[in-house]
């Protein structure tokens, strides 16, 4: 049989369903044919006759799945350094926030800046995802708040799939906070997105997925209730930010809606995590933003464990609350702030990543079928690809087999 490519004497960690831990693999061989993954096993079980077009050997280095970015607010204009220096003063997200600060101040930046300016600063950001082993990453929108904005939003989060090695899911999160030309009226929001705006986003073909923000300083359960069902309406997935600030019973929301992902959770209750685990709702969490809000109060991940909550792990790369461009450094603190092991780190940020796009079917782990996104280490032991503080052992990042 001949392969387009193949690496011998790999160490691979599989992350295949049924396998213990990572599905370690040593002595192990992977090949590729049309981008697709035709072999991943031990050397010793390749047909007798395989030949291949290019031939690496790895002398034991390590393969994983590409890792998968699976929340992110990338397409963004401005920042909020000065927030940044307000909270280390004593001031709240929230208070900042209620002053007009937070998502909306990023709303006015991102309005001001064309589509041009959007894909040079997001280009810079996605680079350094890209250089530590990223092949798949979440794009959301949601600074723009109005159809125009949200729209050039996601046709930029669009572009950025094109011009580089990355496919790029999108997410239409108009409901992330109300615009101030709403004057507080945060039905009459709602109600716009429902009938106007996230019709013509679905018509366009611009969303993947439709996000929304459940959170007192945000939108209440009825509202974002009324989002999700236009959204399955259309035809699109639902995901949502959940629990984050406060316990408003996000959980069991997105879980009641069928919600690929629940992200944040830090308020989630043992009711939460066990509507997550039975509506197969992935648990995102996103230490950047823990740790850059000093919040209180960790997710409940033993709770998660007991009821077999899946978790994932992502950067949640914004300009606010977690101006992140370093998967490893989330997955260092994923391990070291919320005290996960180092197989829910990697299969955070593999497998369980791409179950919370619904995209496992084709990627997030390393079987014959699947595409060749993979991700090649020189480390002796997985937990040394996330273990030093700002370190890269990338060895080298493959996309569909190239």
């Amino acid at each position: 049989m001949r392969f387009d490519k193949i690496w011998l004497d790999a160490c691979l960690a599989t992350l295949a369903p049924g396998q213990a831990g990572l599905g370690v693999v040593k002595g192990a061989a992977l090949a590729v044919l049309d981008g697709r993954i035709a072999f991943a096993g031990p050397m010793t079980d390749l047909p007798a006759d395989w030949d291949a077009a290019e031939l690496t050997t790895l002398d034991g280095r390590w393969i994983t799945p590409g890792l998968i970015d699976c929340h992110t607010h990338l397409v963004f204009a401005g920042n909020r350094a000065d927030e940044f220096e307000r909270r280390l003063e004593g001031d709240s997200y929230e208070q900042i926030a209620q002053e007009g600060g937070g998502i909306r101040a990023s709303v006015r930046a991102t309005r001001a800046a064309d589509e041009a300016t959007l894909l040079i600063a997001s280009l810079k950001r996605l680079d350094r995802l890209l250089a530590e082993g990223v092949t798949t990453i979440e794009i959301k929108s949601g600074y723009g708040l109005d159809h125009e904005t949200e729209a050039r939003m996601l046709r930029v989060a669009r572009q950025l799939g094109r011009q580089r090695a990355v496919d790029v899911r999108t997410s239409y999160l108009g409901a992330h906070a109300l615009p101030e030309e709403y004057g507080g009226d945060k039905d009459r929001y709602i109600d716009d997105i429902c009938s106007r705006i996230l019709p013509t986003i679905a018509r366009e073909g611009l969303a993947d997925a439709v996000d929304a923000f459940c959170e007192r300083i945000a939108f209440s359960p009825a509202q974002v209730g009324r989002v999700f069902d236009a959204a399955r309406g259309l035809g699109l997935p639902v995901k949502l930010h959940a629990d984050q600030l406060s316990n408003l019973g996000g959980a069991a929301l997105a879980a009641h809606h069928g919600a690929l992902s629940a992200d944040h959770l830090e308020y989630c209750d043992d009711a939460g995590a066990t509507a997550l685990a039975a509506a197969g709702t992935v648990a995102v969490l996103l230490p950047g933003a823990f740790y850059m809000l000093r919040e209180p109060q960790a997710p409940p991940v033993a709770a998660f464990r007991r009821h077999g909550t899946r978790i994932a792990i992502a950067t949640d790369c914004n300009p606010g609350t977690a101006p992140m461009v370093s998967l490893l450094l989330a997955m260092n603190m994923a391990a070291t702030l919320f005290r996960l092991t180092v197989t829910e780190v990697i299969a955070g940020v593999t497998r369980e990543a791409a179950r919370a796009l619904g995209a496992f079917a084709d990627r997030g782990s390393l079987e014959t079928g699947k595409r060749a996104d993979l991700a090649i280490w020189d480390v002796e032991k997985p937990v040394q690809i996330f273990h030093e503080l700002g370190a890269n052992p990338l060895c080298a990042c493959i996309r569909s087999g190239a």
